[in-house]
């Protein structure tokens, strides 16, 4: 008897918005005007994705945390696939595009230290991935094995 694959074996946790794509939308919106990006864009970068078959391009707004001189962000949705480490990509922040240099984590003790470190900083990013916190502030450890389990995936961006 063969075991299922991880990815099959774990529903999805993170939320999508009945709206989504409208939220999206307004975001990118408001990240890309100078201004107002520097109010919104405190936990907010908009990145420029290119699908790696379909040559089709996402423009996302996600949620990061500084990781020293860099930003740290987490997603389990299948367009964080699409970068590879040692690549670059483009990126808004704070108003104004710039490039960034890329790194992936996949395994599951890079991806449950980082979003550990990313729900402890940020109480949305962890109730948007479900992630529960104890009273000290504390990530859920069986929470974050089942956000990796689902196929969740962290990247490190050096701007």
């Amino acid at each position: 008897m063969s075991e299922p694959h991880a990815s099959n074996a774990v529903e999805p946790r993170a939320q999508k918005l009945k709206m989504q794509s409208l939220v999206n939308r307004i975001l990118r919106g408001l990240l890309s005007t100078p201004l107002l990006s520097r109010a919104i864009g405190k936990r907010l970068v908009t990145l420029y994705v290119v699908g790696r078959k379909s040559g089709r391009r996402y423009v996302l707004p996600v949620a990061y945390v500084r990781d020293g001189d860099a930003l740290l962000i987490g997603t389990p949705f299948g367009w964080v696939r699409n970068l590879r480490t040692g690549e670059q990509m483009t990126v808004r922040f704070k108003g104004k595009r710039r490039v960034a240099s890329v790194q992936v984590y996949a395994d599951e003790p890079d991806v449950v230290e980082k979003f550990a470190k990313m729900a402890g900083e940020n109480r949305q990013f962890a109730s948007f991935n479900r992630i529960g916190l104890d009273a000290a502030g504390n990530p859920d450890p069986l929470d974050l094995h089942l956000a990796w389990a689902a196929g969740a995936r962290a990247v490190r961006l050096t701007i």
